[in-house]
C-alpha cells in the first residue's frame, strides 16, 4: 500500500515523506500504508529504499498514471504555486492550483472506481481563502471571501475537492495550514516568506527587512506541528468529518511584533538589531488581508494539536538548523 505525495520534494512535503516513514517503522502507518511516492518537478532528497520518485508535470497523465498506481490508499496534495508567484502569474497559477488539481482528482475518481475503494486525500489550502470584514477571532464555519489569486484558487480547489468527495469519488480533507515559520532554506514565493526570513536570517547573522506594520496579527505553526497534523488528518476517518471537508488546521495567533520579540529573547538583542523596516504594499496588500485568529475547539478535539507559545517556535528552528 502506498501513499503519494505532490510536491514530495520540497520542504514540507520532504518532512511529511520522513514522518510517514516513522509511522511505518512504528507499525502506525496511515491506511496500512508501506511505501511513498514523491511526484514532483525533483526528486525526493529522502533516500529511502521505500521511497520512489516520480518526476514530471502534475498535469501530465502519463506522470499521473505512472505515480498513482492501484496500491495507492492515500495522497497528500502539496504542490502549488504560491501566494507570491500566483499573484505575479496568473495563467501558471490556474494551470497548477487549479487544472493540475483537477486533473489529479479525475485520476483519484478513476482509481477508486476501479478498485472499488476511494482514495483518501488531504488537500492543504490556506488561511488565504478568507478576506474582507472578518470578527477578531473567525469561526468554523466563516464563509471564503480570498482577496488574492492564491486564494481565489484554492478555494476553487477546496470545491472542487469537496463535491468530489460528497459524489464519492474519493474520501477528501481540506486542511487550511497556517503560515509555516520558522522555514529553514532560502525564502520561496509566498508573500509570508518574511515570516520565517525576519527569524531564520538574523539567527544566522544575515540582515533581514519586515515588509509589514508590527502590529500585523499572523496565523502561525511550526514546521514540526504543521507535519505532525497533516499526519493527524489522513488518520481521521469520513464519520468523524462533517459533510463539509474544509478544517482550519490550529496554530497560534502572534503579532509581528510579537515575532520580534521571541527573535530577541532567544536569539538575543545582536539578532534583533539585524531586521530592519521595509514596507512592501505588495506583500502587506496580501497577508494584511489573511485573518489573524480563529476558533479550533473542534480541531483540537479531533485530535489536531497547536505549538504552545513563539518563543518554542524560534527554538525548535534552533534546535533543528543551527546546532
Amino acid at each position: 500500500m502506498r501513499i503519494v505525495i505532490t510536491g514530495g520534494a520540497g520542504f514540507l512535503g520532504s518532512m511529511v515523506t520522513r514522518a510517514l516513514l516513522e509511522r511505518i517503522d512504528a507499525g502506525r502507518a496511515p491506511l496500512g500504508a508501506t511505501h511513498v511516492t514523491s511526484l514532483d518537478l525533483a526528486t525526493s532528497p529522502v533516500a529511502d529504499p521505500r521511497v520512489t520518485s516520480v518526476v514530471g508535470n502534475l498535469a501530465d497523465p502519463d506522470v499521473l498514471a505512472q505515480a498513482l498506481g492501484h496500491d495507492t490508499v492515500g495522497v497528500y496534495h502539496l504542490a502549488a504555486v504560491l501566494s507570491g508567484g500566483s499573484e505575479q502569474d496568473f495563467d501558471l497559477a490556474m494551470a497548477v492550483n487549479v487544472d493540475a488539481t483537477r486533473a489529479l482528482l479525475e485520476r483519484l475518481r478513476t482509481n477508486g472506481q476501479e478498485s472499488g475503494r476511494p482514495v483518501r486525500l488531504v488537500f492543504t489550502s490556506s488561511l488565504a481563502v478568507f478576506g474582507g470584514q472578518m470578527p477578531e477571532v473567525v469561526p468554523e464555519h466563516w464563509a471564503e471571501q480570498p482577496d488574492s489569486t492564491y486564494g481565489a484558487l484554492k478555494a476553487i480547489g477546496e470545491l472542487l475537492v469537496n463535491e468530489y468527495s460528497r459524489k464519492g469519488f474519493l474520501d477528501g480533507r481540506i486542511c487550511r495550514l497556517p503560515t509555516i515559520s520558522v522555514r529553514p532554506g532560502k525564502p520561496n514565493s509566498a508573500a509570508s516568506s518574511f515570516a520565517s526570513g525576519i527569524l531564520r536570517e538574523p539567527l544566522n547573522g544575515i540582515p533581514a527587512e519586515c515588509p509589514v506594520p508590527h502590529e500585523t496579527r499572523m496565523w502561525l505553526s511550526s514546521p514540526r506541528t504543521a507535519v505532525a497534523n497533516l499526519v493527524h488528518a489522513m488518520d481521521l476517518s469520513a464519520d468523524q468529518l462533517s459533510g463539509w471537508r474544509g478544517m482550519n488546521v490550529p496554530g497560534i495567533c502572534v503579532t509581528v511584533q510579537e515575532m520580534l520579540d521571541s527573535l530577541e529573547r532567544v536569539g538575543g538583542a545582536q539578532a534583533r538589531a539585524l531586521v530592519t523596516d521595509a514596507p512592501d504594499q505588495r506583500v502587506m496588500d496580501i497577508v494584511c488581508s489573511w485573518p489573524g485568529d480563529f476558533d479550533v475547539q473542534r480541531m483540537l478535539e479531533l485530535g489536531f494539536v497547536r505549538d504552545e507559545d513563539f518563543d518554542d517556535v524560534v527554538r525548535q528552528y534552533v534546535s533543528d538548523h543551527l546546532r
